[in-house]
């Protein structure tokens, strides 16, 4: 995407590698501390707090971490859905049973994914959750939301938006990761909140 007249922007690429730096330097305590703090935060906000059908994820390296969050979730009789990297980069998902129930699979040349080893539920399931959590590098004010870029959540949020579909939408990420402004596309959906470890902070309604 060009950016001409707008020298000062950072493209999307540009960005992605300077948070994945920061990320990088982030020892496996401060990991596991920020996911003790995030399970908390997340809890806080309303939509997450009465939602009966999630649709999350399972962190991997030092993304946010999300098992304790996942745990919480299911203690309090939430169905959680989980997803699977498909060969064109859509998700599939199944339901999370535990951490017992994940399996480690690798994808290709990338990281391995803990994914979850029971049947699959087909990639329209995630239109019947009240809430997805979505990762993230980082989000702005207006809940512009920077992915990795590989496109598997824009699969999904195409998928949501045809289907009518209108959970709340929400981010986890690093209180560093929450910033000013971010460049946004015509196709970038907003995200309705952020939590980090200090807090979740709603951005719009859904």
């Amino acid at each position: 995407m060009s950016h001409a007249g707008h020298a000062a922007e950072p493209d999307k690429r540009t960005l992605r590698r300077e948070f994945l730096t920061v990320r990088g330097r982030l020892t496996a305590d401060d990991v596991r501390a920020s996911a003790a703090a995030l399970a908390v935060r997340a809890l806080e906000l309303p939509e997450l707090a009465r939602a009966r059908t999630v649709a999350a994820y399972v962190s991997v390296g030092s993304e946010p971490g999300t098992l304790a969050l996942l745990d919480a979730l299911r203690a309090r009789g939430v169905r959680v859905l989980l997803p699977a990297l498909l060969p064109d980069n859509d998700l599939d998902w199944g339901a999370y049973a535990g951490e017992g129930s994940l399996t480690r699979v690798r994808h290709g040349g990338r990281m391995a994914l803990l994914e979850p080893a029971g049947e699959r539920l087909g990639p329209d399931a995630v239109t019947r959750a009240d809430v997805v959590l979505l990762p993230g590098l980082a989000a702005d004010a207006r809940g512009t939301r920077l992915g990795r870029g590989g496109g598997s959540y824009d699969r999904v949020l195409d998928r949501l938006a045809r289907a009518r579909a209108h959970p709340a939408l929400v981010v986890l990420l690093y209180d560093s990761e929450v910033v000013e402004r971010l460049p946004r596309e015509p196709h970038d959906r907003p995200v309705h909140a952020v939590v980090t470890p200090s807090g979740a902070h709603r951005l719009r309604e859904p």
